[in-house]
């Protein structure tokens, strides 16, 4: 994992936030375990699409740092993991519910890149008001 020679200053909340579910991959990790629950790293591997093994391990190495996700590792053969969100990973999900909101209403029409979760988006991210 890539690490920057100088530690980075976060001088206001906003990049704290940022930092921790930006990107391309965080908040997708994020939304899948936020409507999946539990998965193994196969699962979420074919959930994430297009995500190579590498950028999926870095990134669920940076969200288990950020205590972000859980990893729980079973003692059996063949070996058995499991990812999940904290309660801190739970509690950033009506934050992306609202970019995604937010997002809808200035994304271009029309684009068929979208992932399973984002093709449910109008349920999965409806909200609790309406």
């Amino acid at each position: 994992m890539y690490q920057p020679k100088l530690k980075r200053e976060i001088r206001c909340p906003l990049e704290y936030g940022l930092k921790i579910f930006g990107g391309k991959w965080k908040s997708r990790v994020i939304c899948v375990l936020a409507e999946k629950g539990v998965l193994r790293y196969s699962s979420l591997r074919k959930e994430m699409m297009n995500i190579t093994d590498a950028v999926l391990a870095s990134t669920l190495k940076e969200l288990m740092a950020d205590q972000m996700i859980l990893r729980k590792s079973y003692d059996e053969i063949p070996p058995k993991v499991e990812y999940s969100l904290t309660k801190k990973g739970k509690s950033v999900i009506p934050i992306l519910q609202s970019i995604c909101r937010w997002s809808g209403a200035y994304h271009i029409e029309g684009n068929d890149l979208r992932m399973s979760q984002c093709q449910k988006c109008d349920y999965f991210f409806k909200d609790p008001a309406d």
